[in-house]
């Protein structure tokens, strides 16, 4: 199934103007358009001409934000031997969680928990996978709800990002943590903050393309608010994200699976790489 993309193209403006902090007033005077217009923009009119005039300010790509409020591009379906996306709905969104494992020795390990971790745990079973650790990209609710389930009341090891504890998980130091191993998968942290205190992208290798578990920072066309820090959410993905081969499989907390390559192309964040 080919999950929607997370944000719209009003989502992303919304998200750039906050995060500068820019009023509609002052976006509206910097790109020499009305104020109806950047009101008509936010409410998720499409109109090329303004798209384009406000993406600079906005420090967005304009050829990116017109395709995606255009619809021009979903992100190619990506299987991955060995890797499992689980989609569940958390009040009005949905939410993704995902197992890696190795064929071979049949260890899995997986990445957070979504809204309930039940079709992860059948998912075990039916494969005859061995659980063998958990690890949280970051603990907003939606990520961490089912828990205790899924770590069997604590049974299975759970590691999050010291910045960000949490009941029934350990904490690691990034910088005394180089990687995990489990059967033939090598789980690697990288620090991706600025939605959160403590988000952590977790870089997968032994499957048959790199992998990386990326969270709330980067969706497909779109990343996820700087709740925390706007302009270091913008860094840390430039830095620990883009810095990936161009074939790396991106796997985000909400929406589809994409690809570092892709979202070069695509993401309007990212006018660099354009």
């Amino acid at each position: 199934m080919r999950l929607p993309l997370e944000d719209l193209f009003n989502d992303v403006i919304a998200k750039s103007m906050r995060g500068l902090g820019i009023s509609d007033a002052d976006l509206a005077e910097q790109a020499g358009v009305s104020l109806e217009d950047i009101t008509a923009a936010k409410a998720g009119e499409v109109d090329d001409r303004v798209l384009r005039k406000i993406a600079p300010h906005l420090k967005l790509s304009g050829l990116a934000l017109v395709n995606m409020a255009c619809g021009e591009w979903q992100p190619l379906v990506i299987p991955v031997p060995g890797l499992a996306q689980f989609n569940t709905t958390y009040h009005d969104m949905t939410v993704n969680a995902y197992i890696a494992w190795d064929a071979e020795t049949k260890n899995a390990v997986a990445f957070d928990t979504g809204a309930d971790a039940t079709p992860m745990i059948d998912f075990i079973e039916e494969k005859g996978l061995n659980l063998s650790l958990i690890f949280l990209t970051h603990t907003h609710p939606d990520h961490i709800l089912d828990l205790a389930k899924l770590s069997a009341d604590g049974a299975v090891t759970v590691f999050v990002n010291e910045k960000e504890p949490c009941a029934g998980a350990r904490t690691f130091k990034l910088e005394e943590t180089e990687s995990w191993e489990s059967g033939g998968l090598k789980i690697e942290p990288r620090s991706t903050w600025g939605h959160s205190k403590g988000g952590t992208t977790y870089v997968i290798s032994g499957l048959k393309r790199p992998v990386a578990i990326v969270g709330d920072a980067l969706f497909a066309s779109s990343m996820g608010g700087g709740m925390v820090s706007y302009e270091d959410a913008l860094a840390t993905n430039r830095k620990e994200i883009f810095s990936l081969p161009n074939n790396t499989v991106l796997c985000p907390g909400h929406g589809p699976m994409t690809t570092v390559g892709e979202e070069m192309q695509h993401n309007p964040f990212y006018p660099e790489f354009k």
